[in-house]
């Protein structure tokens, strides 16, 4: 992981990584192993967007960075430990639908970093959002295998009513997922100058920014 990476990111991933470990800090001080376990767990999430930016060489905007980190927060954190799945009825659809949007849009920018030449984009608007789609979904199903592990080995409870609430967060996901992967669509198309696609054509230019010599 490049210090590049790392010293780039917005101020709400640097409030998560300090709370998290706050978090961690303050549970161990309460001898609430639970909690310690969940912070360094979602901590250690939080920074696999810049394991796969280094990976891939495709620079992932510090929002994005942060929008995933809430979702991950989100989704473990408050989910698991704020209660929030049983507080809120409409937090698992939050969380789920705008990570959808989101990877839906990431997947956009693989392909087109892929299938791109320095002055045209070789790629099937349609090809390209299908794939889009099915990066989106799929990191919707690993999350889902993620929850499964998680109640399998640590007795947590993330999926709650077992078969009906994967099936629901994959629904979710393939909707959240469709509204990116059609975003992606128009992108391909030319159209640059919505709200979706505007942020697709700018994650777009910062990585040919990079690339150049």
């Amino acid at each position: 992981m490049s210090g590049q990476g790392m010293t780039r990111q917005s101020r709400v991933t640097y409030t998560i990584w300090a709370l998290l470990v706050l978090s961690g800090v303050f549970g161990a001080y309460e001898l609430r192993w639970s909690i310690v376990f969940v912070s360094l767990a979602t901590l250690a999430l939080t920074l696999l967007p810049l394991v796969l930016q280094s990976w891939s060489g495709i620079r992932i905007p510090a929002g994005f960075v942060a929008g995933v980190n809430l979702f991950i927060v989100g989704t473990l954190f408050l989910g698991e430990v704020g209660a929030f799945y049983y507080r809120f009825w409409w937090w698992d659809i939050l969380m789920h639908s705008g990570s959808a949007v989101g990877f839906a849009m990431i997947g956009t920018v693989f392909v087109v970093m892929l299938n791109r030449s320095p002055s045209e984009t070789h790629t099937s608007p349609i090809l390209g959002a299908v794939m889009a789609y099915c990066f989106a979904v799929a990191m919707g199903a690993m999350w889902e295998i993620f929850e499964f592990a998680m109640d399998e080995l640590f007795g947590f409870n993330m999926q709650k009513s077992g078969l009906v609430d994967t099936m629901g967060d994959l629904i979710v996901d393939c909707i959240g997922a469709g509204v990116g992967a059609v975003a992606g669509f128009f992108y391909l198309r030319g159209q640059h100058d919505g709200w979706l696609t505007g942020v697709l054509a700018q994650f777009v230019r910062d990585n040919l920014r990079r690339r150049r010599p």
